[in-house]
């Protein structure tokens, strides 16, 4: 399947009162490996509009093995694991140094179309062609 991992550094200003980073954070963090992957088959958030559709996230879970913390550095991964009727893919952040596991997570996003407002069941052609064109078929 298709994967997009970035780093990140944990900044001050993600941080909690407990110094640790913040959970509503995380959703910011995930976006960034989100977007990379997007971005590598072409069909990112303004390919999507452009293309008759927008891709609500409808589902989201979110599993804290481990904090993080000031300074260090991680890597978020995001892996593709269903597109035929839906997007869903998985998170991993990892802690750069060591490769431990410290957060999991999961969104699933529909397709809606644009104009109408319906809700669709079945990926657009256009995100099918996409993924074809990187070689990846149902």
């Amino acid at each position: 399947m298709l994967t997009a991992t970035v780093p990140l550094t944990v900044e001050f200003y993600h941080l909690d009162p407990m110094n640790v980073v913040w959970h509503g954070n995380y959703v910011r963090f995930l976006e960034k490996a989100r977007s990379a992957l997007l971005d590598d088959i072409n069909y990112n958030y303004d390919e999507m509009c452009a293309s008759g559709f927008f891709w609500p996230i409808v589902d989201m879970q979110v599993k804290y093995l481990r904090p993080l913390l000031f300074r260090q550095t991680v890597n978020i991964t995001a892996t593709l694991v269903e597109f035929e009727n839906r997007l869903k893919l998985d998170y991993l952040i990892t802690n750069a140094a060591t490769g431990e596991k410290l957060t999991k997570a999961q969104t699933v996003q529909l397709a809606v179309d644009k104009d109408s407002g319906n809700m669709h069941f079945r990926s657009p052609q256009i995100l099918l062609d996409k993924l074809a064109a990187k070689g990846i078929t149902p």
